[in-house]
């Protein structure tokens, strides 16, 4: 129990400067912006819904079911809100939780002894885990990982207690039922039912490849038979349901996400995909350069033979063949004599018995730990639980390292990455397990003293290491510009464009612009740096610039709804009315199929057709203005804010002089946000014209008080006041707007109309000379 202690004690340690982090990089998507979370939605949708909130039949869903993790953000949400330390310490005791079962599970390998506190150690702190732990996405892996453990040692209880209890079953189901929760977490937890055969044939049974098929042939080991065959039969409905939920359709992809499956090359791809694991396997070995996206060109296609990465690609299936054949290999003559045998680095003695290959080739295959009681009968001589040979785990960890990374390596289907580190966070138990045993087996090999402690403290130095590493790479995860400013190395186009998105927030307004512009300069046809890098452009007054890189997005995404938006409204502030009416209009027609996210897109043609209808409204088609504004509330998306939208139904209908409509829209924008200024201003105006004075200055004043800097504000009041012929009162407010927005001509020429009709002469003029000066082709009054 120490060794499971200590090693989720470090495991906890290790990530205690994550708490002060914030929401990083695909946080905002899965959490600030999901609106799955929100306790308006009812909690049902999380099971309609993929990870990030969108429908999962749609078209352009990720295909990404893992609800169990959604509802524990949920439950986040609704505790902390947005406070990301809340998020952060689940994901810290998670990991914490995982350790120790790690351990636990190692110790059933490795026995109870230093090696097994090796293991754990080197998972706790293994740096591959930062994405997964300091990442809160990252927690559906962790999540996962749990639940994986969880049924895999619920599947070993199952083993030893097969034919002697009656609960063995109850094991069984645990193991199925975890298992569920596992792929509930993430689609790879399924796997686990996978490693759940590997162990019971090649550990448990110890049964090599040339056995595997005589044992079914002779129909020994029934209750194997069984438990295999229940294995397959549940893993094939786990996967069967899960392909039915997401519409029996795989997710599509951007070219960029994975580029190697874009390739219309298939020696590029086939080159690349067995390259891929090669790295990935470099990453466990040697994390010394992580990156928070390795999409894009981070990994460059290997198009011929001739590329060298492919001597790698050799090696490392090479290895991993020699590893393979070194565990399933036939049986050696296996001695016990004296009861003497090494396990976990000890010698331990038990029994005298000395057993030849020949008798136990000629003996029934039986498992490998044997329960105190046989048929029934207890044994009178005490038999010992013999640990698995270093060949069993070797099997073993080789079918965690592989099996759950198998739905990442594009051989069933395409997947949304080149490399994701959190995705190697359940196969890294198996790593951690080979590392371990092979240490073991070189520390038993040895004969000198000096080389077991060389092997034992470099295994020690390793963690040690792994540990520093990891304490590091948190720091990366502080926030986003850190992390993306150490990703510039690995994916320079994708961190470039992401930091240029987090000084522009910051208001460093150039350096945002250069940002962006060196994501541009990696790669030149990203729609979204091309759409962000125009926004930024527009925002400062920098016009047709703005249109050009628009025009560029567009060119490179057609169906980039915000660049038709951000295009028409500039056009429309130009005066070219039927060119932005036109760009509105196209943008309204672009279907939401196979785009990554809907959400923003439904919220962009929504944006679209509510400006489409004010370009109507200034022309003085209200009816037209009406018909679209109509649209846009069809096609509205939940997380669309609304309240402008209905307030321009109410000013379109009160400009037909259809009152009862247009308080209808007025009440309905001030429902939806209560502090809607404008509906303020223009319910205040409408109750004034229909008698309801005393109402009508309450919201008048109520708008104020709302935002007491907005000259607007008080202009609306002052012409309230002006109505009542309350004329003092008037000027005063005339006054104040005029002081709060000098450089709005409108402003301070309705405040010197204002004040010339409270017959404030002298103010008056002061004010038409600023306004002149704002407009001076107009000509004063």
């Amino acid at each position: 129990m120490i060794a499971e202690l200590v090693s989720s004690a470090l495991g906890l340690a290790l990530y205690l400067n994550t708490l002060s982090a914030d929401f990083c990089y695909d946080d905002s998507r899965a959490i600030k912006t999901n609106q799955d979370l929100l306790p308006e939605t009812p909690w049902t949708h999380i099971f309609y819904n993929d990870f990030w909130g969108t429908l999962l039949t749609h078209s352009g869903s990720h295909k990404s079911y893992r609800p169990l993790c959604t509802l524990s953000f949920r439950l986040n949400h609704a505790i902390g809100g947005l406070n990301p330390w809340s998020y952060h310490l689940v994901n810290v005791l998670l990991h914490a939780a995982v350790t120790g079962l790690f351990t636990s599970f190692s110790k059933i390998l490795l026995g109870d002894g230093y090696w097994t506190f090796m293991a754990g150690l080197m998972f706790a702190s293994h740096p591959i885990h930062t994405e997964a732990v300091a990442g809160i996405v990252g927690r559906a892996d962790v999540g996962a990982s749990l639940f994986f453990l969880l049924s895999l040692l619920c599947y070993m209880k199952h083993c030893s207690t097969r034919g002697a209890s009656a609960r063995t079953w109850g094991w069984f189901l645990g193991t199925g039922l975890c298992a569920g929760c596992s792929m509930l977490w993430k689609e790879q937890g399924v796997t686990v039912l996978a490693v759940s055969a590997v162990y019971d044939v090649f550990v448990f049974h110890r049964l090599k490849m040339k056995q595997i098929l005589p044992t079914i042939y002779k129909r020994k080991n029934l209750s194997l038979f069984l438990s295999i065959s229940l294995l397959t039969f549940w893993g094939t409905s786990l996967l069967g349901a899960r392909l039915y939920w997401m519409g029996n359709k795989p997710p599509s992809f951007s070219n960029s996400d994975n580029p190697a499956a874009d390739s219309d090359s298939l020696l590029a791809r086939t080159l690349t995909f067995f390259y891929l694991p090669t790295k990935n396997l470099w990453l466990l070995l040697c994390p010394d350069t992580l990156s928070f996206d390795w999409s894009m060109d981070a990994i460059p296609l290997l198009k011929t033979i001739c590329d060298w990465r492919n001597l790698h690609t050799v090696a490392f299936y090479t290895g991993l063949l020699l590893l393979a054949y070194y565990g399933l290999k036939s049986p050696s003559v296996e001695r016990e004599c004296n009861g003497k045998f090494v396990t976990n680095g000890k010698q331990n003695a038990n029994g005298h018995s000395c057993h030849s290959e020949v008798e136990y080739r000629n003996s029934e295959i039986k498992p490998s730990f044997p329960s105190k009681v046989e048929n029934g009968i207890k044994n009178n001589v005490s038999q010992r639980t013999r640990l698995p040979s270093t060949e069993n785990i070797v099997v073993l960890s080789l079918s965690l390292l592989i099996i759950p990374f198998v739905p990442a390596t594009n051989l069933f289907f395409y997947v949304g990455f080149v490399i994701a580190e959190r995705v190697l966070y359940i196969p890294s138990m198996g790593f951690c397990l080979l590392i371990t045993v092979g240490a073991r087996a070189l520390y038993v090999k040895v004969q000198k003293r000096f080389l077991k402690s060389l092997i034992f403290y470099a295994t020690a130095t390793l963690i040690v290491f792994y540990g520093l590493k990891t304490a590091i790479r948190n720091g990366d995860w502080q926030n986003e510009e850190m992390l993306y400013r150490s990703g510039i190395k690995v994916n320079p186009a994708k961190a470039w464009g992401n930091l240029g998105n987090v000084l522009k927030s910051q208001s460093k307004i150039s350096e945002a612009e250069s940002a962006y512009r060196n994501a541009l300069y990696y790669r030149s046809n990203m729609a979204d740096m091309l759409y962000n890098l125009g926004l930024l452009l527009q925002e400062n007054s920098r016009f047709a610039e703005a249109l050009h890189y628009y025009k560029l997005a567009i060119g490179s995404r057609p169906t980039l709804a915000s660049a038709y938006l951000n295009t028409g409204i500039i056009l429309m502030n130009q005066g070219k009315t039927e060119e932005a009416r036109r760009t509105f209009l196209k943008c309204s027609e672009i279907p939401d199929e196979n785009l990554k996210d809907p959400h923003a897109h439904k919220s962009s043609v929504t944006s679209c057709l509510y400006n489409l209808g004010k370009l109507y409204h200034e022309q003085g088609h209200y009816e037209d203005a009406l018909s679209v504004y109509k649209e846009a509330i069809q096609k509205m998306p939940r997380q669309f804010a609304p309240q402008s939208l209905y307030n321009m139904m109410g000013e379109a209908y009160m400009r037909l002089s259809k009152l009862p409509e247009a308080e209808h829209w007025y009440m309905e924008s001030l429902r939806s946000k209560t502090d809607h200024i404008p509906a303020h201003l223009t319910y205040g105006k409408l109750l004034a014209l229909t008698g309801r004075k005393s109402e009508a200055e309450k919201f008048f004043l109520k708008a104020i008080e709302l935002d007491p800097t907005k000259g607007n504000c008080y202009m609306h009041y002052g012409q309230f006041l002006l109505e009542e012929a309350r004329l003092i009162e008037a000027a005063e407010m005339a006054k104040k707007a005029a002081e709060l927005d000098s450089m709005e001509f409108d402003v301070v020429f309705n405040a010197a109309h204002m004040l010339r009709q409270a017959s404030l002469n002298e103010a008056a003029e002061k004010y038409y000379d600023l306004a002149a000066k704002l407009r001076p082709n107009m000509r004063q009054i």
